[in-house]
């Protein structure tokens, strides 16, 4: 792919849009953001809060450990440490430098000031509005479609921002995803300068690789990845699925080190990465050949989730684990067949893995979907495959996803309502 091609600019672009840092689950770390960027906007701490969030960030927010707060979970936690000591210039981070004189502040906030949880009623998937009050005086911040997508800011019945082209997701200021497909994924990742995207990767690899390994040292959430090699040892198919859960099972119980996300989501980051990280390692592959396969496997995951949407019933690890298989693959020197059946056979297993939330549980789905993304790729190798027709599966890859997309999109809309009824106890 030539480098003046829209195609190149645009990945190169989206890569640079999608693999930033963000300390603990994105979407309280969200709520963080906009409670920090409306405190600062009032001008002083507030006695009263409002967090209006749509019912899928309420999902993700409900059960997870909020980073850095000494074990808090929940929405209004998140919103807590955002104003007590949030640092919104930091965006997705802005918890990052939370000490222990916060933690007891933040403690002492949500005991001694009012802080409500409403449920959004705008209709939008991902919508999250923070209001702040002191007196007379109050501000707010909206954020919608993206978790660093601020589209308004008020205070005092002021309008200070109105971004309100950012409100119509088709006219997103981001890159356009439309234009992602396999064949060209694989076509860039084998002709990118790399120095155009290397400083992205490497922090992926360095970040998300020391929390896999805080994962397995520490004592966190369920001890997915800790449990995996104990019973199955370290053999690389094993340790590959058992790193990308460990870190998980601290990020979701947590920790406090930042983690480089893909498509919103620092679980789909660790997934999409680790594992390719350490077959790499397995394989003695250079570095040129390590940031190739890591194109190609951050890409194809925000291929996928671009047609199901950020949040929804259908787990973004399925999508990452598929996309980790496809890095692997490449790493094994395959391409466009290979990877295409890997993405299929993957796709074929573990489309039926439903998000009920962030919390421990997403360490094991992590395991699960590496491994059908390993084994999508061992059944192309070994001679077998899954074919059009054979219930979801389509003949073509991109038929394949399109499939996907639509049932995470369209198909599981009630399934997702009924999941957030269950989690409210409704």
């Amino acid at each position: 792919m030539d480098a003046t091609d829209l195609r190149y600019q645009t990945y190169c672009a989206i890569l640079r849009e999608e693999l930033i840092t963000a300390t603990g689950c994105t979407e309280p770390v969200a709520i963080a953001y906009a409670a920090a960027r409306a405190r600062e906007v009032l001008g002083t701490e507030p006695s009263r809060v409002i967090v209006e969030a749509s019912p899928n960030i309420i999902k993700n927010a409900k059960s997870v450990i909020v980073p850095n707060t000494g074990g808090l979970k929940g929405l209004e936690a998140a919103a807590a440490a955002g104003i007590v000591a949030g640092d919104a210039a930091k965006v997705l981070d802005v918890l990052a430098a939370v000490d222990d004189t916060d933690r007891q502040k933040i403690r002492d906030f949500l005991r001694q000031q009012e802080i409500q949880v409403t449920e959004s009623a705008s209709g939008l998937v991902f919508d999250l509005v923070i209001t702040v009050f002191a007196g007379e005086k109050h501000a707010s911040v909206r954020i919608a479609h993206y978790h660093t997508n601020i589209v308004r800011v008020t205070k005092d019945n002021i309008v200070l921002a109105d971004n309100h082209d950012c409100m119509d997701a088709a006219a997103s200021p981001q890159a356009d995803r439309s234009l992602l497909n396999i064949h060209d994924i694989l076509d860039f990742a084998q002709s990118v300068d790399l120095a155009l995207v290397e400083p992205v990767l490497q922090a992926q690899i360095d970040c998300n690789t020391a929390i896999a390994m805080e994962g397995l040292r520490g004592d966190w959430g369920a001890n997915i990845g800790s449990v995996l090699l104990a019973c199955w040892g370290d053999d690389i198919k094993v340790r590959a699925k058992a790193l990308a859960a460990a870190g998980s099972d601290a990020r979701m119980s947590g920790c406090h080190l930042p983690v480089v996300i893909v498509s919103g989501s620092g679980n789909q980051g660790i997934t999409a990465s680790v594992p390719v990280v350490e077959y790499a390692k397995e394989l003695g592959a250079d570095r040129e050949a390590l940031l190739r396969a890591l194109v190609v496997s951050n890409l194809v995951t925000i291929h996928q989730k671009t047609g199901i949407g950020r949040l929804s019933a259908y787990c973004g690890a399925v999508s990452a684990g598929c996309g980790a298989g496809a890095g692997i693959a490449w790493l094994h020197g395959g391409r466009f067949e290979e990877i295409a059946h890997t993405i299929v056979n993957a796709l074929a297993m573990t489309s039926g893995i439903v998000c009920d939330g962030a919390k421990p549980s997403c360490a094991a789905k992590i395991a699960l979907a590496v491994e059908a993304g390993i084994l999508g790729f061992l059944m192309f190798q070994h001679g077998q495959q899954f074919y059009g027709g054979d219930g979801i599966v389509s003949k073509g890859v991109e038929n394949t996803i399109h499939n996907i997309s639509r049932l995470g999109r369209d198909g599981m809309r009630e399934t997702d309502k009924e999941i957030i009824r269950i989690m409210l106890g409704k």
